[in-house]
């Protein structure tokens, strides 16, 4: 927390010092950026205790890689067997690549032989919505995480025991956080 803390008064400091202190709010809604190409602010959102987030997809896109953007903006998927987290089988939290939000623990991570990394359980029921896709012709099922809506994968009924889901996740949709 303390960290936490230190890192957003930085940001803060960074942001008057390079920026100036400016006045501009958005008095719609203090959860999203007042200025589309505001990636200083865009940052000081993500490192805040906000619950949900708004930030443009042209701002994503100055932020986040590529590949990640890809994913987690234009509902992508890596190519199965790619991902640098699928035989990860250290303990701690994934969380999302943009937001930094805690979305699955390692403890519910399994190989479901699919090429991306499984989950049988979310952290919380709140850290991701589930949105009906029927994008193939085929319904299916969409994790988004809740604080960004970020496209993370897709939940399935063929998991194991105790939920019999798997959550199908890009690999590049997630970060991984080790325990200490």
């Amino acid at each position: 927390m303390l960290a936490k803390k230190i890192v957003i008064i930085v940001l803060l400091f960074s942001a008057i010092i390079l920026g100036g202190c400016k006045s501009e709010t958005n008095s719609n809604k203090d959860n999203s950026i007042a200025k589309e190409d505001d990636l200083t602010q865009a940052k000081l959102l993500i490192a805040s205790d906000r619950k949900e987030i708004d930030i443009p997809d042209n701002v994503w896109e100055k932020l986040l890689p590529k590949d990640v953007y890809h994913i987690l903006r234009e509902k992508g998927t890596e190519m199965a067997f790619t991902g640098e987290l699928l035989h990860n089988g250290k303990k701690g939290v994934y969380v999302t690549a943009g937001c930094k939000q805690p979305v699955f623990r390692s403890e519910t991570k399994f190989d479901s032989g699919t090429g991306w990394p499984s989950f049988y359980e979310p952290i919380s029921n709140n850290s991701i919505k589930i949105v009906e896709d029927d994008s193939f012709g085929i319904k299916r099922y969409e994790v988004i995480g809740s604080r960004c809506n970020e496209h993370l994968g897709h939940v399935f009924d063929d998991g194991p025991l105790p939920t019999g889901l798997r959550y199908c996740i890009n690999s590049l949709a997630l970060e991984f956080v080790e325990d200490k």
